[in-house]
């Protein structure tokens, strides 16, 4: 007996998803379908951006943007939950309100589920590696972990994880320092 082959979700098709609250992905072809995040979510979100956007006050390297639109072809757009992206590549890689190429840094805040640990720690992880995204963070709120992933290769691999209160730092923003217990802080 054959395999039924679904048909490929375009980004294109993503602008006729029902605005009901939920957030729509396309990673590969693949429709992907989740709940607004919750308030833990967000407020990790917040304290992130509050981290991020103190240090490039002082170091106007570059930007940190919330949930953009990052679409990669026809068949990946995707919404991150932060990405940074250095002024120097900053108009290269956007087009009509979008992020068309990798930004140099990439965190999604995992939420509960095993739909959405395989979004993020399985599809989203391959697409941003082939993409060449140069850093992943996954920020684990049960966990209360930061797993940080590099590219090597075209592949995002495991560099560090960080728990309370130690110091994050990352080699795209020299200077940065960050503990992990400042992002799960409430």
């Amino acid at each position: 007996m054959a395999a039924q082959i679904e048909p490929l979700v375009t980004v294109s098709d993503l602008d006729f998803m029902p605005e009901d609250g939920s957030r729509y992905e396309v990673i590969e072809g693949e429709l992907f379908v989740s709940k607004a995040p919750g308030l833990t979510h967000q407020m990790a979100s917040t304290n992130l951006s509050w981290v991020f956007s103190s240090f490039l006050k002082v170091n106007p390297v570059g930007v940190i943007v919330a949930t953009p639109g990052l679409i990669f072809d026809e068949l990946s757009g995707v919404i991150p939950d932060l990405v940074f992206v250095s002024r120097e590549r900053f108009k290269e890689i956007v087009r009509n309100e979008r992020l068309i190429a990798a930004p140099e840094l990439i965190i999604e805040i995992v939420s509960p589920g095993s739909e959405n640990q395989r979004r993020d720690r399985i599809a989203k992880r391959q697409l941003y590696g082939k993409f060449g995204v140069k850093e992943y963070w996954l920020v684990d709120l049960q966990n209360r972990v930061i797993e940080v992933l590099v590219i090597k290769d075209r592949i995002l691999v495991p560099a560090a994880t960080y728990k309370e209160d130690e110091e994050i730092r990352t080699p795209i923003l020299p200077g940065f320092v960050c503990k992990a217990s400042d992002v799960f802080s409430i």
